[in-house]
């Protein structure tokens, strides 16, 4: 009983870092989706210098660990002169990680279109640009929904890796508590219901969402 009451004890103080972890998460999500689409296009395109630096791009953020990527934007940039403050840094680290992902999301979506779309829109005088943002990049959003989603609810745990360059989320919270008042497993606890209450319902809305793009189709 006493570890319950200490449990919920300490979720109000934790609850205040939701909105850090939502700003982090959007703000992120932002960049990867914009970037993610560009990087996508950039590896269908005819230009062997574009996809080569699209892939090269995916390679290098897919092949190095998150945690490393956010510690070299926070410590290492400012040795050259680029001083970001935690929170910036938080968000352009999960952004362009989460780009080098979706863009493999946004690649086989384009993809899986039929050609006949593309086709039948350059028979009625569309260009090829024309066609790819107007006909096939629609089409493709709602077959990327899903993955897009359950990237964005990964991000959202993966917010936690931000607490190493002192942006004040939810396991930084955590922390800073556990070593004011050494309640160890309350705390953590906390954190991880937190977490489990924040990500529920969000694969709940993208399942939904999900339906509602099929039932439209």
């Amino acid at each position: 009983m006493e570890f319950i009451e200490n449990v919920i004890g300490v979720m109000p103080k934790l609850i205040k870092a939701v909105p850090i972890v939502a700003q982090l998460a959007l703000g992120a999500m932002v960049l990867a989706l914009v970037l993610g689409l560009l990087i996508a296009l950039a590896r269908l395109s005819s230009s062997r210098i574009l996809r080569g630096i699209a892939v090269v791009y995916v390679e290098v953020l897919r092949g190095t660990p998150l945690l490393v990527q956010l510690v070299y934007i926070y410590f290492v940039l400012p040795v050259v002169g680029v001083q970001l403050d935690p929170i910036a840094a938080g968000i352009i680290g999960l952004g362009l990680n989460y780009a080098a992902y979706l863009s493999e999301v946004y690649r086989t979506s384009i993809l899986a279109i039929d050609s006949g779309q593309t086709e039948a829109a350059l028979s009625l005088g569309y260009t090829p640009t024309k066609a790819l943002w107007r006909i096939v990049i629609p089409q493709s959003f709602k077959v990327a929904l899903g993955p897009i989603g359950n990237y964005f609810i990964a991000m959202v745990k993966d917010t936690a890796l931000t607490s190493v360059i002192a942006v004040s989320e939810i396991l930084k919270t955590a922390n800073t508590l556990n070593s004011q008042t050494f309640q160890t497993v309350e705390i953590y606890t906390a954190a991880a219901v937190l977490y489990l209450a924040l990500s529920l319902p969000l694969s709940r809305l993208v399942i939904v969402l999900e339906k509602k793009v099929r039932s439209r189709a």
